[in-house]
């Protein structure tokens, strides 16, 4: 079996060299590109052909989502895993929407990075753990949130809390819905407390989720 191809792409030397250590260490790699800025990346995996583009999401002369796109392109069969200091939501999205098959944060292990290397090669997506585990959270909360029963519990809401309901996903704060129910404020909180507890719910932004899918907010245009 021929060795897996990879194509090292990291501003950071020391990082880029301590990276390459671990993967040269085993025999089932073999690295036959090393750069340190995007625009070099492209022209190495456009030269090289490798199985796997391991790239960081800063680069100078071109970043890694636009590496990642482009890489698509010019090279289809390359496999690009990121490899980034940033966990959040927003950046992880962005890269595996371009293109990423993998997504590897920088704290990770050298099993980590062995792991994630051997498993986009075989054309598999690949998140770090602690991600993985985050949007694992992230769907149960969102499968809880669009449970059928979810929406059968607001038959168990009062008239009141509909109302409450409806004013808090429209956007009114506790004394605009106080002001327009004639209550006062500390009942407002009450009866929104009673709707997040009946409803299953955690926070505003899925109370809002949920008045859409049930109807009771129009969805804008």
């Amino acid at each position: 079996m021929s060795a897996t191809t990879i194509v090292l792409a990291e501003a950071h030397e020391i990082f880029r060299k301590g990276v390459r250590t671990l993967l040269d260490a085993e025999t089932e790699f073999r690295i036959v590109g090393e750069v340190a800025n995007g625009l070099e990346a492209l022209e190495m995996v456009e030269r090289q052909q490798p199985d796997v583009l391991i790239l960081a999401l800063r680069l100078p002369g071109l970043g890694g989502v636009d590496v990642t796109r482009e890489v698509g392109r010019r090279s289809p069969h390359t496999q690009v895993l990121i490899l980034s200091s940033y966990s959040d939501e927003a950046h992880v999205v962005q890269a595996l929407k371009s293109g990423a098959t993998g997504y590897l944060l920088k704290s990770s292990s050298a099993a980590d990075l062995i792991e994630a290397v051997r498993t986009v090669a075989a054309g598999k997506r690949y998140l770090s753990p602690v991600l993985y585990e985050r949007a694992i959270e992230a769907y149960i909360q969102f499968m809880e949130e669009s449970d059928d029963t979810t929406l059968d519990r607001y038959e168990t809401l009062t008239v009141r809390e509909q109302e409450v309901l409806q004013l808090v996903a429209m956007g009114c704060t506790s004394e605009e819905i106080a002001s327009l129910l004639g209550i006062s404020s500390r009942t407002v909180e009450v009866h929104r407390r009673h709707v997040m507890q009946k409803l299953g719910l955690r926070n505003r932004a899925a109370l809002i989720r949920f008045a859409l899918r049930r109807g009771i907010i129009p969805l804008e245009d």
